[in-house]
């Protein structure tokens, strides 16, 4: 009998129990597309390309002027938010974070509820090999399994220091195979709780409302921040790079002729009346666009202050990519466009969307291989916001899951896992981690046990599947997306405000709501 072949990284996947791909989601699902990029630019960015000289400075007597019209270097402050959409239905529980019962991570399931889930009787994390070596690992704070794909990317781009300040926290629940229609990205949410940048409110890597594959709650969506699609490097100095004035004048010149503009029009605004009652709000929108537009001439009159290809952290010899990496993986580019932007304060929060997910492809190889490239992107974000010594959180989610039913891949990519079968929405999860640059961030609870059930939000069942009733988001993509933004608001203390900010939530009570939130504030 021919051995199976597995799939290259970026080979489409086809299934002979779906139908044709005819969606963007079908196509992106099962890998048929990469990412394209356009991107227009805002009317005011219309003033600045080519610039010729280095930073420029504002006069000191419009530094005020910047506070009034709520132009921020640094956007609002928030802890930047980065998601990862893995679209088809990626295996996240088991084989990649541990999930377990009532107990936490450590309550483990049956030796079926793993294999199940991808791992053999050898290999569940409950025994121990042949050396005494256990086949979990906490070195992000979530426990993995010791050999999960995804971690071994993670690692493979952090370093020791960057571990040792992450933590966790997984999610088990439920979403539908396959399909867009869960809205289970949560960036309009994470606006609404105050993430917004200094550029721009929201980026995606899609050209969808969300900016990702999978929807939003429709409940959050807001038009006026519909996520600009960044996944590349030209998509990035686009944003400040579509004009010729800084081309024809010096960078401090452009800086200076945006200020004389203000105070000329400043003038003769002293001496108009509008004849609307809304002549000061009027006169304000004119006099800040004067201002906004010179501050940006200020700090992006140079396009490699926004290049990630220029930026000796992301890529080059001590970068986190090598060039080779960045300049043959699209999804390191997406990655190292979106990080930039997002890490750096330019854009609020942002969604990386990787295609190829649905890989029940009867090898697990196939899966194993676009899991470390996952794990790569997402240590890539967390090492890149170690480097500037700025807190991240990173979200990661699939529409649905898989299942295994016991056969074995022993080919070397296939490391004697469990093959990948077909579509099981029962054996989903999401899960996040933070880095915080003071320290491993703390699991709410007062002594280990009760860390635990802050660390596993829900639970599953012996038998590998989740259990609906186990939490608010188990079985409701609605409700998950509000545990998110729950725990982002929480590490900012903020998680009272959660009932303004979504008064017709369902995440219960106050108590209930202790009871999804991982962490203690880090900010």
């Amino acid at each position: 009998m021919s051995k199976k072949k597995h799939f290259d990284l970026d080979e489409p996947l086809r299934h002979p129990d779906h139908h044709r791909p005819v969606s963007r989601r079908d196509f992106l699902g099962q890998g048929f597309r990469a990412g394209l990029a356009t991107l227009m630019g805002g009317s005011v960015f219309s003033l600045f390309a080519n610039p010729q000289a280095a930073q420029a400075a504002l006069s000191s007597d419009l530094e005020a002027l910047r506070q009034q019209c709520g132009v921020s270097a640094t956007g609002a402050g928030k802890i930047p938010f980065i998601c990862f959409d893995l679209a088809g239905g990626a295996n996240i529980a088991g084989s990649n974070v541990l999930v377990g019962q009532r107990g936490g991570q450590m309550d483990f399931l049956s030796t079926a509820g793993y294999g199940k889930q991808g791992l053999p009787g050898d290999m569940v994390p409950s025994i121990t090999d042949a050396a005494g070596n256990s086949f979990t690992n906490t070195d992000l704070g979530l426990a993995f399994h010791s050999d999960s794909g995804m971690l071994r990317g993670i690692l493979d781009k952090v370093a020791a220091g960057t571990a040792a300040a992450v933590n966790g926290a997984v999610i088990p629940a439920r979403s539908e195979n396959d399909t867009g229609n869960n809205p289970h990205n949560p960036m309009y949410g994470i606006n609404r709780a105050g993430a917004d940048g200094s550029l721009l409110g929201l980026i995606g890597s899609s050209t969808s409302e969300s900016g990702g594959n999978s929807m939003a709650p429709a409940a959050m969506i807001n038009p006026e921040v519909r996520p600009t699609k960044v996944d590349r490097a030209s998509d990035v100095t686009g944003l400040v790079d579509v004009g010729d004035l800084v081309g024809l004048l010096s960078q401090e010149d452009t800086v200076a002729v945006m200020e004389s503009m203000y105070r000329i029009s400043d003038a003769k605004l002293g001496r108009v009346n509008t004849r609307v009652s809304a002549d000061a709000v009027i006169k304000d929108l004119v006099r800040c666009g004067y201002m906004k537009s010179a501050d940006l001439a200020d700090r992006f009159g140079d396009p490699g202050a926004l290049n990630p290809e220029l930026d000796p952290d992301i890529v080059g010899p001590a970068g986190i990519f090598t060039s080779a990496e960045l300049s043959g993986d699209r999804e390191f580019q997406k990655t190292a466009a979106a990080m930039k932007l997002v890490i750096n304060g330019y854009a609020g929060a942002g969604t990386i969307t990787m295609g190829g997910y649905d890989y029940h492809t009867g090898d697990r190889a196939t899966g194993e291989i676009r899991d470390l490239r996952a794990g790569r992107c997402i240590g890539a974000c967390l090492e890149y916001a170690a480097r500037l010594g700025k807190p991240v959180m990173i979200y990661v989610f699939s529409d649905g899951s898989v299942f295994s039913n016991g056969m074995l891949d022993d080919s070397i990519e296939g490391r004697g896992k469990g093959v990948w079968t077909g579509d099981n929405q029962q054996t989903a999860a999401s899960f996040f981690l933070v880095y915080n640059p003071a320290g491993r961030p703390q699991l709410l609870g007062g002594n280990a046990a009760d860390q635990a059930l802050h660390q596993q939000l829900g639970y599953m069942r012996a038998s590998g599947d989740v259990e609906t009733a186990s939490s608010p988001a188990a079985n409701n993509v609605n409700l998950l997306v509000e545990t998110v933004v729950l725990n982002y608001m929480a590490l900012h203390g903020e998680q009272g405000n959660f009932a303004n900010l979504f008064p017709n939530h369902g995440l219960g009570n106050a108590s209930l709501m202790d009871s999804m939130t991982a962490f203690a504030p880090i900010v």
